[in-house]
């Protein structure tokens, strides 16, 4: 009798839920639920709050609906028993994070609070907390806290303890009134099981815990802060869960929710980049997992602990048990061809493309498809939403330069590509340099499906190959494999989730190889990419920085 198990994927404008055949991986069904509140960066829902600049926040509510909604839905369209469904794994994307009661209440649930920002999900791009994340810094830097070497030197305004101070700082009524403060990832296994459990990625890469050390003392919480001297304790757990762990049973409610068998196992939460990693067949070093979508995430795993500047961080078995698992990434790609084309072409492609049938990013693709490397004169700097890696810099802001009267859409469409490719190969060459070896890349997310040329110029851009993930969901699929492993063996799972990879992971025949002529020409164009990056990313001129302080100052908005 076949066996199944069914990953849930929550992304940023919605979640997907897929049912896979653990023998081999097949995807039998999938289905996918738009959030009803979607991202909220401009007002709260029903009301006239606005939110200032830089503010991302989700709705919880969203996240159940997707269970509610998915999960049946790939029941109905597969006729699969949901006895047979042996178990179910979630990842989500990452820093996400929510003050909820003891009892997993999210505060914004409640009417007290529903018209306070701050009692609201952070969704991982909400950037407000950069002074704090400045503040962290500098105080870990001069205390000689030995944690930053694990984050490449900084932690980002994306990650938990920033998010968190913030709402102690500006909200201290919701910070008090919070129970727990928890990532949505784990918000969702917990109202799936009725147990709380904190994962080993988002506590390792997000929340600054180690395996081997923990979180950092409660005197460094306390030079943040007085008042956060016992964070950890009070609204956190020192209770960390390792991946493919067995979280629990579904509640008799989740299971009402979705259709499967009360008692169905549902795995330790995960990241959504980081979970992608074995569903790309990785499980060794070498090989670069690149998911790529509204942002790039770049993961690799080493045998030893090594210290590269400005990474996201490394965490002892984040991603593989038995590795260090790296990562970096990239805050702006998907969302920056996304802006170009919704501000920024022609009324004349608009149509063109509505009467060949295809749309903007395919008509555009086309024309800068039939470009050279070079021929636009154009280049950019990908940071339309800040830089997470490797500078790990909110506040740095996009940049096109050699624009002409004579610029066509296509070329700077081509540009904004290419800068993201700059972007990576910065990256791998930080990893490189400091003994993390890159040799091939393996690109999953939505943009492989979508971009061929995107791929290409990759390729040619780092001088590495690129190979496809089987799946086009390797959020998903990574989320049922871990799904397969909490259930075990003997339930017709898997006891580790290499085992898992080798039978229910695969490649597409695929590929993406360098060409020499373009590599030559896009090593002088990287040489200019580095130059602009130092220039206006490392402290030469903080023209970016001077701008975004005085829009918020001519706003009247905190700075």
């Amino acid at each position: 009798m076949a066996k199944y198990t069914i990953g849930v994927d929550f992304g940023t404008e919605s979640g997907r839920a897929l049912l896979v055949d653990v023998a081999d991986g097949r995807e039998v069904a999938t289905y996918v639920h738009p959030y009803a509140n979607g991202v909220i960066d401009e007002k709260l829902p029903g009301t006239e709050i606005r939110l200032e600049p830089d503010w991302a926040l989700q709705d919880p509510n969203d996240y159940l609906e997707t269970f509610k909604h998915a999960i049946p839905a790939v029941l109905r369209a597969s006729g699969v028993d949901p006895a047979d469904v042996i178990g179910l794994g979630i990842d989500f994307t990452a820093c996400t994070m929510l003050p909820t009661k003891a009892d997993g209440t999210p505060l914004c649930f409640l009417s007290k609070w529903r018209n306070q920002p701050h009692a609201w999900v952070k969704l991982w791009k909400h950037h407000a907390a950069q002074p704090e994340a400045n503040k962290l810094n500098e105080i870990a830097r001069a205390g000689g806290f030995a944690f930053l070497n694990r984050y490449g030197g900084k932690i980002s305004s994306e990650w938990f303890v920033p998010k968190a101070w913030q709402i102690l700082n500006e909200a201290p009524a919701v910070y008090a009134a919070a129970d727990r403060l928890i990532e949505a990832a784990d918000w969702v296994v917990w109202q799936l099981t009725g147990v709380e459990t904190r994962n080993l990625t988002t506590a390792g890469y997000k929340g600054i815990w180690s395996k081997r050390e923990g979180f950092p003392p409660d005197a460094f919480f306390r030079a943040l802060d007085p008042r956060l001297e016992h964070f950890v304790d009070e609204k956190l757990s020192r209770r960390i869960s390792e991946l493919g762990q067995n979280a629990g049973g579904l509640t008799a409610q989740a299971a009402a929710w979705t259709g499967l068998r009360p008692g169905t196992a549902v795995a330790v939460a995960n990241v959504d980049a980081h979970v992608a990693v074995p569903a790309a067949t990785v499980v060794e070093p070498g090989r670069m997992v690149i998911i790529m979508g509204t942002s790039n995430c770049h993961m690799v795993l080493g045998t030893q602990e090594r210290l590269v500047p400005g990474m996201c961080g490394y965490v002892e078995d984040g991603i593989i048990p038995g590795f260090f698992g790296y990562e970096a990434g990239q805050s702006c790609v998907g969302d920056h061809f996304a802006w170009f084309t919704e501000n920024c072409v022609p009324a004349a492609y608009e149509r063109e493309a509505a009467a060949r049938g295809i749309s903007i990013h395919q008509l555009l693709e086309e024309r800068a498809a039939a470009l050279k490397p070079g021929e636009s004169g154009l280049l950019a700097l990908d940071w339309w939403n800040g830089n997470r890696s490797v500078l790990v810099d909110v506040d740095l802001t996009g940049l096109l330069i050699g624009a002409t009267l004579a610029t066509k859409p296509e070329e700077i469409y081509r540009a904004l590509i290419e800068a993201t490719a700059y972007g990576t190969r910065i990256i791998i060459e930080t990893f490189q340099n400091n003994g993390v070896p890159v040799h091939q890349i393996v690109a999953t997310g939505g943009l492989p499906d979508r971009n061929k040329l995107l791929m290409q110029i990759y390729a040619d851009v780092t001088g590495r190959p690129i190979v496809i993930a089987g799946t086009h969901q390797g959020g998903a699929l990574g989320s049922a494999m871990h799904g397969a492993v909490a259930a075990g063996k003997a339930a017709g799972g898997y006891d580790t989730i290499v085992k898992a990879t080798k039978q229910m992971a695969s490649l597409r025949d695929e590929s993406y190889t360098p060409n020499p002529a373009a590599t030559a020409i896009y090593d002088r164009l990287f040489a200019e990419y580095v130059t602009l990056h130092d220039y206006f990313g490392r402290g030469a001129n903080d023209v970016m920085k001077r701008l975004k302080g005085l829009k918020a100052e001519v706003r009247g908005v905190r700075g």
